[in-house]
């Protein structure tokens, strides 16, 4: 999306101070929280694919709102609506992955007339592709947004933005999708029964709520991305040669991703690597640190591959979307956790040396 690295600017220059900037993120935060778990028991009672293409078009909409009601009222409904469209697809997409695969995998066992390995093993294959290019496809757009702002403004980058969106929405629907049992999960009562158990499964057995907290804690670290920039210029970097690192952290991201298909069960070690490389990084007061700190970011996105697909390898039954959607709301949980660590008046780079401890509790989760 061209309107991500710009979408603070069009807010600011639109005369929002920074305690309103402040107040929209807030909303766009607790509009998500509340969204994510209920729309999870939605997606396993409806179409999963219509779900996350309808939560396509709601950002796109959002979007759009942005553009043609450029004020606070404006910007409030706007990530109401980007709030309610990223938690329709919050796990939604990546259960219909799942089942899909298994769904094929059991087919074919089916057609030979004898056992065979199921396909969902090539799970953490799928994602992890589709991770590297959607990691690649945030560094492009990176590039281009300030070329396509300088040529068209606003309007130009909305623009493409909610096309993008809407694109996104159509494909969703080619997507293959096999009928799920349970005719009147349809009307309210089974929508009720989806999430209660989903609820019960995400919190009952000791192995699945270990694999909960793991694929919830993992992502949430993600959040230390936003301090990438400045703990580099602590590191004596230029403010020219932050954008470069920046750059460096998403292509390791982009390589963690696509590793993680071939080596995602290479167990509880990733954790253990990414608390050690990122502290080895942030502990060199150098520029160089930040290579090291881009590789810790590499090994977190694969971690978080392999966290995803260990814990849907738990799941069992129909409500596969509401717990993935548990982990999710456990994960932005444990990221306002961490911003609220590093609105501690301390320096930056001890702020990411104390968040190595709980990347070793999480490693021995795993």
């Amino acid at each position: 999306m061209l309107l991500y690295p710009v979408y603070a600017l069009l807010f600011a220059d639109r005369g929002l101070s920074t305690a309103e900037l402040s107040t929209l993120f807030a909303l766009w935060s607790v509009v998500s929280f509340v969204a994510e778990i209920p729309s999870g028991a939605l997606a396993d009672t409806w179409s999963r694919r219509k779900l996350y293409a309808l939560g396509e078009w709601l950002t796109a909409a959002g979007y759009a709102v942005w553009i043609v009601w450029p004020a606070y009222p404006g910007f409030a409904l706007g990530f109401v609506l980007w709030g309610v469209g990223g938690a329709l697809g919050s796990g939604t997409l990546e259960a219909l992955v799942y089942d899909e695969l298994q769904a094929e995998g059991a087919a074919a066992a089916k057609a030979a007339a004898k056992p065979e390995p199921g396909k969902a093993s090539s799970y953490a294959r799928i994602v992890g592709r589709g991770n590297t290019v959607a990691t690649l496809a945030i560094l492009v757009a990176t590039l281009v947004a300030a070329p396509a702002w300088s040529f068209g403004g606003y309007a130009l980058v909305g623009a493409v933005s909610i096309a993008v969106k809407l694109v996104g929405g159509a494909l969703a629907l080619r997507l293959p999708e096999s009928a799920r049992g349970g005719e009147d999960d349809d009307d309210e009562s089974g929508y009720f029964r989806i999430l209660r158990d989903g609820v019960r499964q995400a919190t009952g057995s000791k192995r699945v709520v270990r694999a909960v907290l793991v694929a919830a804690l993992v992502p949430g670290f993600t959040a230390l991305d936003e301090y990438l920039p400045v703990l580099a210029r602590d590191h004596g970097a230029t403010t020219a040669s932050v954008p470069l690192f920046y750059a460096v952290t998403a292509l390791a991201m982009a390589a963690g991703s696509a590793l993680a298909g071939r080596y995602a069960a290479i167990g509880p070690r990733p954790p253990l690597l990414v608390a050690a490389v990122l502290l080895t990084g942030a502990l060199i007061p150098h520029p160089a640190g930040m290579i090291a700190v881009s590789a810790a970011f590499g090994l977190l996105e694969f971690a978080m591959i392999a966290a995803e697909t260990r814990l849907q390898d738990t799941i069992t039954g129909r409500a596969r979307t509401t717990v993935l959607s548990v982990a999710g709301f456990a994960s932005e949980v444990f990221a306002v956790c961490l911003y609220g660590l590093f609105a501690v008046p301390a320096p930056l780079t001890w702020l990411f040396v104390v968040c190595a401890i709980p990347l070793l509790l999480t490693a021995l989760a795993a």
